[in-house]
């Protein structure tokens, strides 16, 4: 809901939600927003709701009515802009970004010099208690203090849904300018190990960002190592902000300064300012910024700071985890590539060999070692392509007894070789599905060679393969039996884990995980039961309309 926030002015601290189609402001005690400001009319303005717009407008008040500075009568409202009644500012709040962010290119930390030379006002601790002033009336002060709670409650808000710095920090600027009546901001960080401090976002109140920001270095060094904040004005001393004074010669500012303590160290600063333009009349009589602002804004620094810091070592920490990945990756495939590879040296050993003695035995030995390397490298490759790449199954309609027949049928020669008995226990004649059959083809034939291998070292060693289909839960069901090795719990539960294997050096650890990503892009999964010396059971199920709904 749309809201106007009193930021200066007897009233500061009020907030007053616009539950009118016609908000009346004005002193007078039929006004929704009834200010206690003497050099407020009784009925000074009002803000009126048209075609989905909030419009200002003056009533023909004795003192004007101005709007960010300049006097109207009647103009649209946007969000933050600044509402100046008398001696009342107010904010306007319609719950969107104040202002674009713009890039911070364009600020310059720079040396103090005499035409430009700032004064600190006012400095505050990391240790803050966000009060009202003594001299501040009961009720506007808990107003006050329950406004300042509620942009730190946003503030933490934020800093707990976003990983992207640059995200963090416009949002938090955006925040400010909503609470706060300053005209610029910025937010700079450190640049890595280093002292330097370099702007990442910059935030101006209803300008373009086109003209250049400067900062004094003086007011940065000296937040940077005292981790206080700082009121600091280059006019407040000046009596031209003096009632009946209008004209300046160049920009006056007031500027608040924190810096961002996180658990660790001071890891930037917030600046923010209020500006005037050389030459354009001022309208405000007293200062805009307060001990409650700088404390307000040294609480938002803090919640900033511990958020830069998580996402720092948030990003650290995963980049840590990539490396860690790829380091195990390359020594996993390392491994068994060398392996492979040792293979087909031998079997081209044995075919020179046969060559030069005219060996015709010895030459299909060797020949018959490089071709089953050459299948176990095509094979590595076919798994590392199908982990590596999310795809969408193409789903199209299959027979699950044909996919079934045809991969036992390639595994034959295998089994044969190892001494297992690869048989087809149970399947009914057809099972029309949905699936990628090339796909539920590939993860199959992993768990059928894992089976294999579990079984060729025993004696009479087996692995049955069963088709089922359970219509009333709409799945098919294919069951992978073996009486081999089996595993125990711990091996169980890491059977899908990339590159785990309890093979030793002719394992890649890629296998049954590829098998389980197939399945689960078919919407299914695979479940294992399995205990030391007793052999294992794998059941691959998948939806018989897989991939159809979606």
């Amino acid at each position: 809901m749309p809201s106007l926030f009193v930021v200066y002015g007897p009233d500061q601290g009020r907030r007053y939600e616009f539950d009118h189609t016609t908000m009346g402001i004005g002193r007078g005690g039929a006004n929704p927003v009834q200010l206690c400001d003497t050099e407020v009319s009784r009925y000074h303005a009002e803000i009126r709701r048209e075609e989905g717009e909030y419009l200002l407008m003056d009533l023909g008040s004795s003192n004007g009515t101005f709007l960010n500075g300049h006097p109207v009568d009647r103009k649209r409202l946007q969000n933050g802009d600044r509402v100046e009644l008398g001696r009342t500012r107010l904010i306007y709040l319609d719950n969107e970004p104040a202002t674009e962010i713009l890039s911070a290119e364009n600020v310059a930390i720079v040396g103090d010099t005499p035409e430009a030379k700032s004064q600190i006002l006012q400095t505050a601790g990391p240790a803050i208690n966000i009060t009202a002033d003594d001299d501040t009336v009961l009720g506007s002060g808990l107003e006050q203090s329950l406004g300042d709670l509620e942009v730190i409650y946003r503030t933490a808000l934020a800093a707990s849904h976003t990983l992207d710095i640059d995200a963090l920090l416009s949002r938090i600027l955006d925040l400010i300018f909503g609470w706060v009546d300053a005209d610029r901001g910025c937010v700079m960080l450190r640049q890595g190990d280093q002292e330097q401090l370099v702007p990442r976002a910059r935030l101006d109140r209803g300008g373009d960002g086109g003209e250049a920001f400067q900062i004094s270095q003086t007011i940065l060094q000296y937040v940077m190592e005292s981790g206080e904040g700082v009121v600091t004005s280059d006019a407040s001393r000046d009596q031209r902000w003096e009632a009946g004074a209008s004209i300046v010669s160049r920009g006056v500012r007031e500027a608040i300064c924190v810096p961002m303590q996180g658990r660790y160290g001071v890891v930037g600063s917030i600046y923010i300012d209020t500006y005037t333009p050389p030459g354009e009349e001022i309208h405000s009589v007293g200062p805009r910024f307060s001990g409650e602002h700088l404390k307000l804004m040294v609480a938002i620094g803090h919640q900033a700071a511990l958020a830069v810091e998580d996402t720092t070592y948030y990003g650290a920490m995963v980049k840590s985890e990539r490396l860690a990945a790829m380091g195990q990756t390359i020594a996993s495939l390392s491994h068994h590539i060398k392996n492979i590879l040792q293979g087909i040296k031998g079997g081209g050993y044995l075919i020179d060999e046969g060559l030069e003695g005219e060996d015709h035995e010895t030459i299909r030995k060797g020949w018959g070692i490089v071709e089953k390397n050459q299948a176990r490298i095509s094979h590595l490759v076919m798994d590392m392509l199908s982990f590596s790449k999310k795809r969408n199954p193409g789903v199209a309609e299959m027979d699950v007894v044909v996919m079934v027949n045809e991969s036992m049928e390639m595994m034959d020669a295998r089994a044969d070789e190892e001494g297992v008995a690869l048989v087809c226990q149970k399947a009914p004649p057809t099972l029309a599905c949905h699936g990628d059959a090339a796909a539920l083809q590939h993860a199959l034939l992993n768990v059928i060679a894992n089976g294999i291998d579990a079984t060729k070292d025993r004696e009479g060693g087996s692995v049955e393969v069963s088709v089922a289909c359970d219509k009333g839960l709409g799945v098919v069901e294919v069951t992978v039996t073996d009486n081999g090795v089996g595993m125990s719990e711990e091996e169980r539960e890491q059977a899908f884990s990339l590159f785990y294997s309890n093979k030793g050096h002719q394992g890649t650890g890629l296998g049954l995980a590829v098998s389980d990503k197939i399945l689960r892009e078919h919407g299914g999964t695979i479940q294992v039961e399995s205990r030391p010396g007793e052999g294992s059971q794998f059941v691959l199920h998948w939806p018989i309309d897989a991939g159809e709904s979606g």
